[in-house]
């Protein structure tokens, strides 16, 4: 959008519909009614229209890693499963939060960093990392 002088000194808002796009204006020279271009969405996280595979990544594999141990931190003698899957999924989440570029990227590992860490906690609570396997 910029502003247009005419012959007799009027300044008129000019958007150039016809002129760049081929596309009719309408009677009001201020709107134009012209469709869009469909944008495809590079990834569910990308706020910013640029794809984040790496990012994406470690969001969905926190996720996972979070949901795993949050269910399995609630049978006692799964703790082996909880406790890694816990562990795992806060390294993974630390990391992808230090890399993370939009806000929707950093939303999904928040979730999967507090599931977790409820999974990993409880899994240490309910026999840690070796518990029976090392040491008796």
């Amino acid at each position: 959008m910029r502003l247009k002088s005419s012959a007799r000194r009027k300044q008129s808002v000019h958007i150039g519909c016809a002129r760049r796009y081929g596309a009719p204006c309408s009677g009001n020279a201020r709107r134009c009614h012209m469709a869009q271009a469909m944008r495809r969405q590079t990834s569910l996280f990308a706020t910013d229209g640029k794809p984040h595979p790496l990012q994406d990544t470690l969001a969905a594999v926190t996720l996972v890693l979070g949901a795993l141990a949050l269910i399995t931190s609630l049978f006692h003698h799964l703790h082996l499963v909880s406790s890694w899957a816990g562990l795992l999924g806060i390294l993974t989440g630390g990391y992808g939060q230090f890399i993370s570029v939009t806000t929707r990227e950093r939303t999904a590992l928040v979730i999967g960093l507090g599931a977790s860490a409820v999974g990993f906690f409880l899994g240490m609570a309910h026999g840690g990392l070796f518990g029976g396997v090392i040491g008796g």
